[in-house]
């Protein structure tokens, strides 16, 4: 059984094999962020029974976005707890049955989880009427003190979390703390300062413009989407560092959505770029990644995994 991590007073977070999960405690009771990846349902129920000391349901699941890493054990911990899933307006449709997002782009990061990506979900999950859009006014519902800021990009209704008394960030995709695209880093868990994980960036004008949103905020604290928490002096810096050089070195030079972004609205998924690359040169390569990254991955991650 995994247990969550104390980073401040009120926050948390917990790695499910690739994909940070945040627990938000409050006065009134806590707040689940995000739902990691599939087949962790009784490992994050079980890690906020270790911080909060009873078996209590969170108030609400809110999420950053609602890719299929950030999604993958939600309904399973909705069939335990009945709460409402809030989520940015543009994110409902995912939540919903109502639509896909874009294909993601293998083409970019240049790495084996990159290759991988044409194997990953992107079918929407759908949690009927529990799924609720986050208040237009910033506030978000049973999380006192904190706002939601959009950062899009990476999806076209990401949002990032921030507590005004302390700076506590949690950022999801938008900046992330680990190369996500190479299979090496993320077994290592190696600290990296970088835009969203590129594969699944179907925006990436907008994902800079987040990035450099993130860094004015200024954060104390940050918690990310993927790889481990940063605080500190170098914090700052190294955000404003990572928006000052992001069209040098995070923006691929080629790929799907680098000059045409997918395009969406609140009915979902509009349209999409053509791909660069044949189907067949993609389905000869993929299956090779897969192969590679499952290995590896089987080796040093899936040890944790819990079956539910």
């Amino acid at each position: 059984m995994s247990t969550a991590h104390r980073l401040v007073d009120g926050l948390s977070w917990m790695r499910t094999l690739i994909v940070n999960v945040a627990y938000v405690g409050t006065d009134e009771g806590w707040v689940l962020v995000d739902a990691g990846v599939r087949g962790y349902a009784s490992t994050i129920a079980g890690a906020a029974r270790g911080l909060f000391g009873s078996h209590r349901p969170p108030r609400a699941v809110v999420l950053t976005h609602a890719h299929f890493d950030h999604v993958g054990s939600l309904r399973a911990l909705l069939r335990e707890w009945d709460v409402p899933v809030f989520a940015h307006e543009l994110e409902l449709p995912y939540l919903t049955g109502r639509s896909s997002y874009p294909p993601p782009d293998p083409l970019v990061g240049g790495g084996a989880m990159a290759w991988m990506a044409k194997l990953y979900p992107r079918r929407p999950i759908d949690v009927g009427d529990r799924a609720q859009a986050l208040p237009s006014d910033g506030s978000v519902p049973f999380m006192p003190g904190w706002r939601w800021v959009a950062t899009p990009g990476h999806s076209p209704g990401h949002v990032s979390f921030i507590r005004e008394r302390d700076r506590a960030l949690i950022a999801g995709d938008a900046v992330i703390t680990t190369r996500q695209e190479s299979l090496f880093a993320v077994a290592a868990q190696r600290v990296e300062l970088h835009g969203p994980p590129a594969y699944y960036t179907q925006n990436w004008y907008a994902a800079a413009q987040s990035v450099r949103t993130i860094a004015d905020l200024a954060p104390s604290v940050m918690v990310s989407g993927h790889g481990v928490p940063l605080a500190g002096p170098e914090l700052g810096p190294g955000l404003r560092a990572l928006a000052d050089r992001f069209e040098q070195e995070e923006v691929p030079r080629h790929g799907r959505y680098v000059v045409h972004p997918a395009r969406a609205d609140e009915r979902g998924l509009v349209w999409v770029p053509p791909d660069p690359l044949p189907r067949a040169v993609m389905r000869g390569m993929a299956p090779i990644a897969a192969v590679l990254a499952g290995a590896m991955i089987a080796r040093r991650l899936f040890s944790r995994r819990e079956k539910t």
